[in-house]
């Protein structure tokens, strides 16, 4: 083995040496809020439009096997599981993030650790431990690439999931040291998406989770088979970094996948709004000015580079959305949500894909999104690399201004969502289609957190 790269060496040796016993105290509690919040978004998103046609399309092409789909309890591979359950935690731009890699690991981490262990007759202390390893190698190559693999115009979420779900298979599966390699360097081979959604829509940015999930378990599957990868599928001149991102990663790069390091999934940003979480500190700060709306002449918002391509400037449509995608990805009508306190949530976004949402320009809300203005501001880049800020001068009819700079945004790691609205969200997302008392013993069985639990008991309270 001497004569693999250090970084690839160093990314399967992460996955090895996580160990549930040793797990600081703070990265299991990241993690079952994530997985509190992930179950909570499977169960609810399930009736989504694009979501209803994964369910369909897998019902007629799936692998028979032992994980269960969320709702309908439908036995399929885990590989087929997967695939839906991460397509539904993804579905509505309401799932966690990960500042510092700008993505959204949970609904892949989850939905594979969940599916795998359902297959492999495995216990909540081995998911717990499957979810954590694709947590860390997701988030942790993520954040080598950020924030040029976005600004290039990938969909990070599409590109880093293959790696995370293979990563998921390894440690649950007890891959050895070189079979781990593998199946992280054949998921490279599945990662792609680009964030073209943001201007031209289209449901499939909804069903990135759950491409690359079902693409990284297949990926530890072809490992596991004998097939192998290149070697140097992060650190070569034709890998990852040199391809993907202009980032130059070193030998040094390979400390940050240390397992002392401190753990990413101690701190998920648990999204309170149903949009990119780009959006989410401006919307913080929208909300303050929400009593003096009537004497708000404009608003000029100051961004960060990579920002700007989702939600800004070079979104075509993000001051005249004409699908849910455009709405969810436009800064300009989330800031104007916000303001007008109409909401940013799961109802509001419900109502506009329902028709009852005007944002015509004619209206008051379009109206308003047309004051808005948006700035790039590569130095907030460079001052806050790991987080999404918000720089917002308002400026009012009677010729004063207000400045306002939001750092953390609510559910951000430096600001986390208390665990009341945790369940509060938690409760909204899964009593309509589960009913309370399901809701409240799913619940239940999420915050006692017992390790010896068989996974085959949670997933059975996903089922009605």
């Amino acid at each position: 083995m001497s004569n693999f790269p250090t970084v690839e060496q160093a990314v399967a040796q992460l996955v090895l040496d996580i160990d549930y016993d040793t797990l600081p105290a703070d990265g299991l509690a990241g993690a079952n809020r994530l997985l509190q919040d992930q179950l909570s978004l499977q169960v609810g998103c399930a009736s989504l439009p694009w979501c209803r046609s994964v369910l369909d399309l897998t019902r007629r092409v799936h692998v028979p096997g032992t994980a269960r789909i969320v709702l309908t309890g439908e036995q399929t591979s885990a590989g087929d599981a997967a695939f839906v359950n991460a397509t539904y935690g993804h579905s509505f731009e309401y799932d966690d993030a990960h500042s510092a890699s700008l993505s959204h690991p949970g609904s892949a981490v989850i939905a594979a650790a969940l599916a795998v262990g359902e297959e492999m007759g495995a216990t909540m202390r081995q998911v717990i431990e499957g979810a954590v390893a694709g947590y860390e190698v997701y988030t942790r190559i993520g954040t080598l690439a950020a924030p040029d693999l976005l600004q290039r115009g990938f969909h990070p979420h599409a590109v880093l999931t293959p790696f995370g779900a293979a990563a998921v298979v390894a440690k649950m599966r007890g891959f050895d040291l070189e079979t781990t390699m593998h199946a992280l360097s054949i998921a490279f081979s599945h990662s792609a998406g680009t964030t073209e959604y943001t201007s031209s829509g289209g449901s499939v940015k909804r069903v990135h989770s759950g491409i690359g999930t079902r693409n990284g378990i297949r990926a530890a599957e072809m490992a596991e088979a004998g097939i192998t990868g290149p070697l140097s599928f992060l650190t070569g001149g034709k890998g990852f970094f040199s391809t993907f991102v202009v980032n130059e990663v070193t030998d040094d790069d390979a400390r940050l996948f240390a397992p002392e390091r401190p753990y990413e999934i101690a701190g998920p940003l648990i999204k309170p709004y149903c949009c990119c979480g780009y959006n989410h500190a401006f919307i913080d700060g929208a909300r303050q000015f929400a009593d003096r709306v009537a004497d708000i002449e404009r608003v000029e918002l100051g961004i960060q580079s990579a920002g700007d391509v989702v939600v800004g400037n070079r979104n075509v449509n993000a001051w005249a959305p004409r699908q849910i995608e455009h709405l969810q990805y436009s800064l300009p009508f989330q800031f104007s949500l916000a303001v007008l306190g109409r909401g940013n949530g799961y109802e509001t976004h419900k109502t506009y894909l329902e028709g009852d949402l005007d944002v015509s320009t004619t209206g008051e809300l379009g109206a308003f999104a047309q004051r808005v203005s948006i700035a790039v501001k590569p130095e907030l880049g460079t001052a806050y690399p790991t987080k999404m800020v918000a720089d917002i001068t308002v400026v009012f009819t009677d010729g004063s201004a207000e400045h306002l700079f939001v750092e953390d945004s609510i559910g951000s790691a430096d600001k986390p969502m208390t665990q009341a609205d945790l369940d509060a969200k938690f409760r909204d997302l899964t009593v309509t289609n589960l009913g309370a008392e399901r809701s409240d013993e799913l619940l239940r069985v999420i915050n006692k957190a017992d390790p010896a639990m068989p996974v085959a008991e949670l997933v059975s309270l996903l089922v009605r």
